[in-house]
This record gives structure tokens, C-alpha cells and sequence, in this order.
């Protein structure tokens, strides 16, 4: 009987905790209408999509016409906030081309409303800015490239027809030249 009992009490205590871990997850509506997860109230108000690996990786895997420019940074990267201003460039310069230029931003969460937001606004970025918040590096890294030892700035760059990862900072002309591989 106290077996049961025990045995009961295990299971309502597991049920309540899966229940409040349930309560703390959301879907949000971004303004680009993708559903997005949201880990909790407080990154709720953050002006980007909030993305763990598994909601991220189609972004990588698009089979489209466009050619995708998908550029891993943070705010606390000088040779990432060097590089910026060439995204920004290629996104104006190839947007009618169909490229498209994705920004994902790997900095912490206690950073999105302080720093991540001003800088986005401060810089007036019009290219796509998303935020990849998944602790298991490990895991999903290799799943980016396999090249890829995880350092920043970092970029893929790939259409339905080919993909290459870079693992360095670019110049405008050095960016352009690898893009051109891609739309030529």
C-alpha cells in the first residue's frame, strides 16, 4: 500500500512539473508570420524571432531560387561587427537578385534588449536578423558544416545547387567575389 502510494505521488509531482515547463513555452507570431518558440515572458518583447536549432535548421536547407547568405555573429565580436557593414551592402545591392541575407545572432539572452536591439536599431540593419538561443553547440554546430569548429564570424552561403561554409571574416570584395559563385 505504501508502495503505491509512494508510486502515486511520484507520478503527480513528474505530471505538475511537465505541466509548468508547458506553461513557460509559447508560440509568437513574428511579424514575418513564422511561429516561433518563445523560452519564457521575459524574451518575449525581443524585436526577433527566437529560434532553438531544430526551429532554425530549415533556414539552412531552402531549396528555392534565392541564394541565401546566412551570417553567425554576435554584438561582442569586433571582427563580426567589422564585417556588418559588407552584409549590409550585399543585402542592398542583391536583394532584386534574389539573395537573401540572414543574420544570426548567437549572443546571449541578457544581451537581446540590451545590446542586440540598440545595435540592430543604431546601424538602421535591414537585413534579416534572427537569434539562435540553443546551448547544445555541440550538437547542432557540425549540423551547420562539419567544417565548422565554431568560432565567429561565420557564414554559409548556398542555393538548391551548391553551399560552402567559411569560417573567417570577409572584406566587401572578398564577400562579393564568393556571393558571385553563387548568381553567376
Amino acid at each position: 500500500m505504501n508502495k503505491l502510494f509512494i508510486l502515486g505521488l511520484m507520478v503527480s509531482i513528474f505530471v505538475g512539473c511537465v505541466e509548468k515547463k508547458d506553461e513557460k513555452k509559447e508560440e509568437v507570431e513574428t511579424a514575418r508570420n513564422e511561429m516561433v518558440s518563445q523560452k519564457d515572458e521575459a524574451s518575449a518583447d525581443v524585436a526577433f524571432p527566437i529560434y532553438d536549432f531544430d526551429g532554425f535548421e530549415p533556414m539552412l536547407h531552402k531549396g528555392d531560387e534565392k541564394t541565401y547568405v546566412v551570417n553567425f555573429w554576435a554584438t561582442w565580436c569586433k571582427p563580426c561587427i567589422a564585417e556588418m557593414p559588407h552584409f549590409e551592402r550585399i543585402n542592398a545591392e542583391q536583394k532584386d537578385n534574389g539573395v537573401e541575407v540572414i543574420l544570426v545572432s548567437l549572443d546571449m539572452p541578457h544581451m537581446w534588449k540590451k545590446q542586440l536591439e540598440p545595435f540592430v536599431e543604431k546601424k538602421d540593419i535591414q537585413s534579416r536578423v534572427v537569434i539562435l538561443d540553443d546551448p547544445k553547440q555541440n550538437d547542432w554546430i557540425p549540423k551547420v558544416s562539419e567544417e565548422w569548429g565554431g568560432g565567429i564570424p561565420a557564414t554559409l552561403i548556398y542555393n538548391k545547387d551548391k553551399r560552402t561554409f567559411y569560417e573567417h571574416g570577409f572584406t566587401y570584395e572578398e564577400l562579393n567575389n564568393e556571393l558571385h559563385k553563387f548568381i553567376n
